[in-house]
């Protein structure tokens, strides 16, 4: 079992990022369809927790097929998806229980916390999940590499400028002195147990994360200008309108 924790800046305040989150995952699964890839929605709906409180609960199928490597793809079938399950309390959410039939000895499990800091929240979970061995990753969204193929000029926070904020770009050791400054801190768990391939899934798996992670809070950033001036309602119609979208075109393509 692999654990990682991944402390992840951004140039933003912890309550404006609330709507940017809703508004990039919609944006960002819908992008995706396009490829024949992305983010089916099943279930979206209030969900109330006796410890966190009100929230949202979420099942999604993830199309992965063209995102693995080509000895994935091999013992794979050729539309292969993972069904996930998503508790948002935000600042504080909930990623488990991914199923995925063929591999019933694979799971993830990702807890996720935000805070206006800059990174420097020791142990912000109090997880008996990180008390063995574990890695720790700061990732900078703006100097940190991404694969090629998901490389965007317009989506580089090394040169995106925000007219409405007046934020960006972002420079060497913008962590230190940018302000407003939040974090979204990431405790990864990978667990796929079959001997002989344990390893090289779970550092793969992990790797995906990340990736996913810098594009994800990248493109939040670059799509600030889009966001920041609608309500929590306007952006659940927005989620819900691209959803809709979303599912018709994965629908067509993974009948």
């Amino acid at each position: 079992e692999g654990t990682h924790r991944d402390p992840l800046c951004c140039p933003l305040m912890t309550r404006f990022y609330r709507v940017g989150q809703l508004y990039t995952i919609s944006k960002h699964s819908h992008q995706e369809s396009e490829k024949g890839e992305g983010v089916e929605v099943v279930k979206n709906e209030p969900h109330e927790d006796p410890v966190h409180g009100p929230g949202q609960f979420t099942e999604k199928r993830v199309h992965l097929s063209s995102k693995l490597p080509s000895w994935a793809r091999a013992v794979t079938p050729r539309i292969f998806y993972i069904t996930e399950k998503a508790w948002n309390y935000y600042p504080y959410t909930i990623t488990g229980e991914p199923r995925c039939s063929f591999l019933p000895k694979f799971s993830i499990y990702i807890e996720t916390k935000y805070e206006d800091n800059c990174g420097d929240s020791e142990n912000i979970f109090h997880s008996d999940k990180i008390l063995g061995d574990h890695e720790v990753s700061f990732l900078d969204i703006a100097f940190d590499e991404i694969p090629e193929r998901y490389y965007r000029s317009l989506e580089d926070p090394r040169f995106f400028s925000s007219a409405k904020t007046g934020r960006g770009p972002l420079r060497e050791g913008w962590r230190q002195h940018t302000r407003p400054i939040m974090c979204s801190y990431k405790l990864v768990s990978v667990k796929f147990e079959v001997w002989g391939l344990q390893t090289r899934v779970e550092q793969f798996v992990h790797k995906v994360i990340r990736d996913i992670l810098l594009i994800g809070h990248r493109q939040a950033f670059a799509w600030v200008d889009e966001w920041c001036d609608m309500s929590l309602e306007e952006v659940r119609a927005f989620e819900t309108q691209m959803q809709v979208a979303t599912n018709q075109k994965l629908g067509s393509q993974h009948p």
